[in-house]
């Protein structure tokens, strides 16, 4: 009898002690000092998995020149540079990682059976129909389909910011040249978010910073996310937001659209976001590199093993693994983008294997 008692006890002893193991930090902490230096200088991983967040760290290593630099692009921003180390609560631009959260924001009209997706935006925007854009439908400007011809990124931000309205905006768009036929072309761009956003204006009648206020910020308790408040929100790259706040979003992805019980988005309308429809018959018009061999559904990039992400311009880097059922969500801010690619899939599969046992 104490034979097997003894036995029972080495045998509990063996599986705790193996199951507290892959919660062990060490190679996680040891890869963001090893890369921060790459990324900013300051960086913090959260990752979310069944029903808590298993990770959370950050890393302070700026030097006097990153330091510098941050200074000189939050003057530009029109904000006071926040050189503190990084934490849950931080808050700051998130670039591209807005379209996520502004597709999902699309998405509860879709589910409310206020648009479809199959929707034309000349029928709410005529504007696009007189520059010959109206046949453009709401499901080609989530995915990039839209086939005009977009500057590139930041340069289209800066002039959707000098934008005085909505409609000033939408006419800047009207007016630039087509690359292709809608749906044949993709070119990863901010236009088809800026178009679908004002779609939602005039359906609704309130703004697009309110709608995503109500509709997605409140319900999923994310206090410090906004689209910055300026005159025109601009939903593909105007976001700032902290780490606790878009670990909340991507809990409710991961969650097939249920946040705290609450359902916020249907479970087709999550389906339906994570369907790649930048195909092999679509020609590719631009695509970060990045994004490497990623395809794209509705304003969320889909990797190779039934994953998930939205990158920002500065870094910061969002995802989720639907088989191993977690979230994760890096924030950095630098603008060198050259080696991005290959940091995302080292990060990913170091996590990848660090959660697969929990």
């Amino acid at each position: 009898m104490n034979f097997y008692k003894v036995l029972i006890v080495v045998l509990l002893f063996f599986c705790f002690g193996r199951v507290n193991a892959q919660y062990e930090p060490a190679k996680t902490d040891a890869w963001l000092a090893d890369h921060v230096g790459e990324m900013g200088g300051r960086v913090i991983l959260m990752v979310w998995q069944n029903g808590r967040v298993v990770y959370s760290h950050g890393v302070n290593a700026m030097s006097a020149r990153q330091k510098m630099a941050h200074e000189i692009a939050a003057k530009k921003q029109g904000r006071t540079a926040n050189l503190d180390d990084y934490n849950s609560a931080t808050r700051q631009p998130i670039a591209s990682c807005s379209k996520w959260l502004s597709a999902a924001l699309v998405m509860t009209f879709v589910d409310e059976g206020k648009l479809q997706l199959s929707d034309t935006v000349g029928k709410y925007l005529p504007v696009l129909s007189r520059h010959g854009k109206g046949n453009i439908t709401i499901s080609q400007c989530l995915s990039n389909l839209t086939g005009i011809e977009a500057p590139p990124l930041q340069e289209s931000l800066d002039e959707e910011k000098k934008s005085s309205s909505m409609d000033e905006a939408i006419e800047t768009i009207a007016n630039l040249p087509m690359e292709g036929e809608p749906g044949k072309v993709f070119h990863y761009s901010n236009i088809g978010l800026q178009i679908a956003g004002a779609v939602l204006e005039k359906i609704s009648g309130k703004s697009f910073e309110t709608l995503f206020a109500e509709r997605i910020a409140a319900p999923l308790g994310m206090k410090n996310t906004d689209f910055g408040k300026g005159k025109v929100a601009l939903p593909a790259g105007g976001a700032f937001s902290t780490p606790e706040d878009y670990l909340n979003f991507l809990v409710t992805i991961l969650n097939k659209g249920i946040f705290n019980n609450q359902r916020i988005l249907s479970e087709n309308s999550i389906a339906q976001m994570q369907v790649n429809r930048c195909t092999a018959d679509v020609k590719i018009g631009y695509k970060p590199e990045e994004a490497g061999n990623f395809g794209y559904g509705y304003g969320e990039w889909i990797m190779n093993d039934n994953s998930i992400t939205s990158p920002g311009l500065f870094g910061s880097y969002p995802w989720i693994n639907n088989d191993k059922k977690y979230a994760a969500f890096m924030m950095t801010y630098y603008l060198k983008s050259s080696g991005r690619n290959e940091r995302y899939v080292e990060l990913k599969k170091l996590v990848d294997d660090e959660v697969s046992f929990h």
